[in-house]
């Protein structure tokens, strides 16, 4: 095993298991693939079993800001079997890494109460605690995304991210997904925020995917689920953002699979367009070629 398949690179697959048997471990996507928000895939999560089941080890990757045990806990509510995966990886994690290693300096947070947590699980070990202060009273900022996400867009921040570029703030970004579908709704997230702040010439650290530092961790607790070093030819990212969970697998050197309808959904269901025609235009608009395409996760 472990050789990766010598699949064309716009092949489409109706079933996980075509491909599945070159690798080891997958990194699989939450929202978009398992989930909508609202709607679990059932599907997707017979698919990850069914790869566990012959030997796979599956790490569950997400941009969510919020740490892995809230993840797990809203999995469940959605009826997604713990069967379906060893681990959960989300940005959260990685975010609360970078606020520790600020110590107590004091924090702005962006982004609504429900958060919150993030900052006491960074408390846990820590000499001092992170202080949250004001905007005017903050050393950094932690963008976990918008107060309100169900009415506000970036442009509603605009004031407060031209005040954070005229302080110099660094704004750790915790989850750099631009947007997400809830349901049929259109959700802002953080990256959205972050975009528009780096735009104004502001400092961002990105916690999430695409960058390096959640991959590192991901592979690392995939590593240490199957007791062995893993080669990275021998791994599967699945995801349906092409700017967060395609380039981050491309830039690590990882094959990749494709949800086409998930984020990017309306790029393929266009009236008259050939499905083999509407890849092509995707990835020449976007840059990138993931090895494979599937409508959706299914077993």
């Amino acid at each position: 095993m472990t050789e990766a398949p010598p699949f064309a690179p716009h092949r489409t697959i109706r079933s996980f298991a075509e491909i599945s048997g070159g690798y080891d471990v997958a990194l699989c996507d939450i929202w978009g693939v398992l989930h909508d928000g609202r709607s679990a895939f059932r599907a997707a999560g017979e698919a990850l079993v069914a790869f566990r089941r012959g030997g796979g080890t599956v790490v569950l990757l997400t941009n969510a800001p919020r740490p892995s045990a809230d993840i797990r806990s809203q999995l469940t509510r959605f009826k997604i079997p713990d069967a379906a995966f060893d681990a959960i990886v989300t940005s959260g994690d990685v975010t609360i890494a970078l606020i520790r290693a600020r110590g107590g300096a004091p924090v702005f947070h962006l982004g609504p109460a429900r958060d919150a947590g993030l900052f006491d699980l960074a408390a846990q070990g820590m000499a001092a605690r992170p202080a949250l202060a004001p905007l005017d009273g903050a050393d950094y900022v932690v963008c976990t995304g918008l107060f309100d996400d169900t009415r506000e867009t970036p442009a509603d921040y605009e004031h407060s991210l031209q005040a954070m570029a005229a302080r110099r703030l660094t704004m750790i970004c915790a989850n750099p997904d631009l947007v997400v579908h809830r349901g049929a709704d259109l959700i802002y997230c953080a990256g959205a925020l972050a975009q528009r702040y780096a735009a104004l010439g502001g400092e961002v650290v990105y916690a999430g995917k695409p960058y390096g530092p959640i991959y590192d961790e991901a592979l690392g607790v995939a590593a240490r689920a199957r007791g062995a070093a893993i080669a990275k030819r021998c791994v599967i990212a699945i995801g349906d953002a092409m700017r967060t969970d395609i380039a981050g697998a491309v830039g690590q050197g990882i094959d990749a699979l494709f949800i086409t309808s998930g984020i990017h959904r309306d790029d393929f269901e266009r009236p008259g367009q050939a499905l083999q025609d509407a890849i092509e235009m995707f990835c020449a608009t976007h840059g990138l070629r993931p090895k494979a395409f599937a409508d959706a996760l299914a077993p």
